[in-house]
């Protein structure tokens, strides 16, 4: 006679499965609603496209695709570094984050809803800002295998023009829009992009850097008044240029103790 006993990982991945089982046993409920004959025909298409995709070999492949060509994206590794010479408090707790990280990054089997996947030759990348820790403060293992250290430049003027502009969802469009809701109309001049990103960086180089998140605290200071006004100037359209900018947050900046709390 053969006994067969399941592990942890086994019964859970039985779970997994018993679940899918009886929810197609189940029978579904329908729901009837009128709609127009073009939705109707893409709805139709669709039901019927959907028939023709063997979701096992979906699910199959994508496992495939992930165990050989998989990117994982640890940020803020630097928060889980702690002292090596801690021997109580949150640094103990930390440690323990890099432990259980350490056979995801080294290779091993794990369980997902579809099932198990190897991460043997899944890229891991991490990310830390390293202010307080170093890349030292993590534990040996942990070290060993990220390899390759990178260290990123601080971002420039130029950077913060282009992320204040280019993205489809910018800063800059993102308040038009918003404004835009209480029936006022707002115009960025470039000169106004231009001086917002100079502060933004001289901000950052003379209190933490903090990269693009600056900009939240500097467009949010810049415009909160009008932000404020808002529902009262329906109709109005206001320009922002460079002069505006200076006179809202040229003091604030030079003077480091309000910029730390404000900016």
């Amino acid at each position: 006679p053969m006994l067969e006993i399941f592990s942890g990982q086994g019964m859970e991945e039985m779970g997994i499965h018993l679940k899918d089982m009886l929810s197609n046993m189940m029978p579904s409920r329908t729901k009837r609603r009128r709609v127009r004959v073009a939705e109707a025909r893409r709805l139709l298409v669709q039901e019927e496209a959907a028939k023709l995709v063997d979701m096992e070999e979906v699910v199959a492949q994508a496992v495939r695709r992930v165990e050989n060509s998989g990117i994982v994206f640890l940020d803020e590794l630097d928060k889980v570094a702690g002292r090596q010479s801690a021997a109580h408090g949150p640094d103990i707790s930390r440690e323990g984050v890099q432990r259980d990280l350490l056979p995801i990054v080294e290779g091993s089997a794990v369980t997902t809803k579809y099932g198990v996947v190897r991460t043997d030759h899944v890229l891991f990348i991490a990310a830390g800002a390293f202010h307080v820790a170093k890349p030292s403060d993590l534990i040996p293992e942990l070290q060993g295998r990220f390899p390759i250290r990178v260290e990123l430049e601080p971002l420039t003027r130029e950077d913060f023009v282009r992320i204040l502009t280019e993205p489809r969802n910018a800063l800059v469009r993102q308040y038009v829009e918003l404004l835009k809701t209480e029936g006022v109309t707002l115009h960025f001049l470039p000169e106004a992009v231009e001086a917002i990103a100079e502060i933004a960086m001289r901000v950052n180089e003379s209190t933490e850097n903090i990269g693009a998140r600056r900009l939240y605290t500097v467009m949010e200071k810049l415009l909160e008044d009008i932000s404020f006004d808002a529902p009262d100037l329906p109709g109005k359209e206001l320009t922002i240029d460079a002069e505006h900018v200076r006179q809202r947050l040229a003091d604030i900046w030079r003077d480091q103790d309000l910029s730390r709390y404000i900016l």
